[in-house]
C-alpha cells in the first residue's frame, strides 16, 4: 500500500502586489517544534529587497494622495481578512513559535486589534501631531504632518506577528509605504501577512515583505538611498550599528524599538499616535488672515 507524502507548501515574497519567487533561487526549510519539516520559504535576496524598493516607491505617490479615510478602511480590511485567518495563522505560530496554541491566539487575536487601532488614527493623528501656530501678523499658520516615503521595516524574533505589524502600520497610515524584513527566526509570520494584505484592498506596493537573514538584508536596507526611514524591532547593538551607519549615507531616520515581549501587547506604549510622528515630516503653511 502506498503512503501519500502530503504537499509541502513553499511560501513566497511578496513585492509589488505579486508572490514571486526569489530571484536567486534559494529556500529556506522551516521546522516545527519536533523537528519535523513543516514548510519551506523563500530565502529572499539584496535583489529582491531592491526590488521591493523600487515597488514601494512607484506605489509611494498614489498611497499618499488617498484620503485619510480610505487608509483606515484598507488597514481595517487587513484586521477583517488576519481575522478570518485566525485559526491558520494560530496554527502556524504555535508550531513554530514556542508558547503553545493559547499563546499563539492572544498573539493574532492582538495584531487584528493593532490594525484595528491603527485604522482609527488615520483621519485623526494629524490633530495630535499638527497644530494652528499663533503669529504676530494678519496670516494663519498651520503645521500639517506628511509622509516621509518609504519606510523600511525590521521585525523582532519575539512576537513575530504581532512586533510586524505593530511597526508597519504606523507608516502605512500616515501615507508611507513599507518594504519589511521578517523575523528571521519565524518568517512563517511574515508569509502569512502577505496573504492577508493580497486580499485586503492594500494597493500593488504599499507593503512588500521579504523572508530572509538578517546578516545579507540588514546593510542593503540601511544603504539604500530611496529609503527614507527605517522602523526596527529586536536589533542587536551590532545591527543597530549598522543601521545608524548605512543610514548615514542619504540621513534617514532610524528607529530602533526596544520592545520586548510582554511590552508587545501594551496598547498605550504600541498604538500610540507618537508612533506615527516618527515617519512624518512637519510641514507649515501661511495663508492671509485679512485683506
Amino acid at each position: 500500500m502506498n503512503t501519500r507524502l502530503p504537499v509541502l507548501k513553499t511560501w513566497k515574497l511578496f513585492i509589488g502586489g505579486a508572490f514571486p519567487r526569489t530571484e536567486s533561487g534559494r529556500t529556506l526549510a522551516i521546522d516545527d517544534l519536533k523537528g519535523n519539516l513543516l514548510a519551506h520559504i523563500c530565502h529572499g535576496s539584496k535583489k529582491d529587497l531592491r526590488n521591493a524598493v523600487a515597488a514601494a516607491r512607484k506605489a509611494q505617490g498614489a498611497w499618499q494622495k488617498r484620503s485619510a479615510y480610505n487608509r483606515g478602511q484598507i488597514l481595517y480590511r487587513m484586521a477583517e481578512m488576519l481575522e478570518g485567518k485566525a485559526d491558520e495563522a494560530a496554527q502556524l505560530l504555535a508550531a513554530t513559535v514556542p508558547g503553545g496554541v493559547r499563546r499563539a491566539r492572544r498573539e493574532v487575536e492582538t495584531a487584528c486589534d493593532r490594525l484595528v487601532s491603527m485604522a482609527g488614527w488615520a483621519d485623526k493623528y494629524a490633530q495630535i501631531l499638527g497644530n494652528q501656530n499663533p503669529v504676530a501678523g494678519a496670516f494663519y499658520n498651520f503645521t500639517v504632518p506628511e509622509a516621509v516615503g518609504v519606510v523600511g521595516v525590521v521585525a523582532p524574533n519575539e512576537e513575530p506577528l504581532l512586533g510586524l505589524i505593530s511597526l508597519i502600520a504606523p507608516a502605512l497610515v500616515s501615507g508611507n509605504v513599507g518594504v519589511a524584513i521578517g523575523s528571521p527566526q519565524h518568517p512563517l509570520a511574515t508569509a502569512l501577512l502577505g496573504e492577508v494584505c493580497a486580499t485586503s484592498d492594500v494597493p500593488a506596493g504599499v507593503l512588500n515583505l521579504i523572508t530572509g537573514l538578517r546578516p545579507e538584508l540588514l546593510g542593503v536596507l540601511a544603504d539604500h538611498r530611496d529609503v527614507d526611514a527605517i522602523h526596527a524591532g529586536g536589533c542587536s547593538p551590532k545591527e543597530t550599528r549598522t543601521l545608524e551607519l548605512g543610514a548615514a549615507g542619504n540621513v534617514k531616520r532610524v528607529v530602533v524599538r526596544k520592545t520586548k515581549g510582554s511590552d508587545w501587547y501594551d496598547d498605550r506604549h504600541c498604538a500610540s499616535p507618537y508612533w506615527i510622528d516618527s515617519f512624518v515630516d512637519s510641514k507649515t503653511i501661511w495663508h492671509p488672515s485679512s485683506t
